[in-house]
């Protein structure tokens, strides 16, 4: 056992990082359905591209590279027990790996919130045609965005990969209902525990927001798999000895 799973948790991390976990895949998966449900037609994006495009285009394009590697990079690093790599890969240097990719993708993709939010807000037309959510949206993930990166010069402190591992063994812990995931988060940083925090809370707003439109990008992942469309010419049955008039 890791010294730091050891030590004692406090209420409000029980709270935090053992009870809201739950609450916010609960609150991501059930809304998702049921917003599909009521009102399918909601589940877009709501461009404002003809109001402004420019600043649209590469604020749009760094964002979603930096999130869509970030949130991959995530899943897969988190979820992936260490004993399936720890052959190939160890902790130390997986940990440097996440933290030369993950901050590339941080940047382009804080980068990419900064545009967007600041199109949003410095834009008349675009801020008086935005809904509340979309605004605090955008600064929930700026924010998020921010603390990811913020979290690298303290990864830098434990090369060793000794607090990616707590972190991972954590996620697992919850994602596999297994006990004592919280006490394993007792030495983590502020930081990283807000970090965490934010992250979940994503979830949380992801069905209320424009968010939900991802689910579609996920969809469409099922066109690969649709047999061809056969699209036959409309031909014209013409009574026995007749043939087609010449022009």
């Amino acid at each position: 056992m890791s010294p730091a799973s050891s030590l004692a948790s406090s209420p409000l991390d029980f709270a935090l990082f053992g009870v809201y976990p739950y609450i916010a895949l609960t609150v991501f998966l059930l809304g998702s359905l049921l917003r599909f449900d009521r009102d399918q037609y909601s589940w877009k994006s709501d461009s404002s591209q003809l109001l402004r495009a420019g600043s649209l285009r590469w604020g749009s394009n760094l964002f979603h590279v930096g999130v869509l590697f970030l949130f991959f990079g995530h899943t897969v690093g988190m979820l992936t027990p260490h004993f399936l790599y720890e052959h190939f890969i160890s902790a130390g240097n997986k940990q440097l790996m996440a933290m030369v990719s993950g901050g590339i993708a941080g940047l382009l993709g804080f980068a990419g919130v900064s545009i967007l939010l600041h199109r949003r807000l410095s834009d008349e037309r675009i801020r008086i045609n935005s809904k509340t959510s979309d605004i605090l949206l955008l600064v929930l993930l700026w924010i998020q965005l921010a603390l990811g990166l913020a979290t690298i010069p303290l990864s830098a402190q434990h090369l060793d990969g000794g607090m990616m591992m707590l972190l991972a063994e954590w996620a697992q812990r919850i994602v596999t209902f297994r006990g004592g995931a919280v006490e394993l988060l007792a030495s983590a940083s502020w930081i990283f525990k807000l970090h965490m925090f934010l992250g979940m809370t994503v979830f949380v707003v992801f069905p209320f927001t424009r968010l939900v439109h991802v689910w579609s990008g996920f969809g469409t992942l099922a066109y690969v798999f649709r047999p061809y469309q056969l699209v036959r010419s409309r031909r014209i049955s013409l009574p026995a000895g007749h043939t087609t008039p010449q022009r």
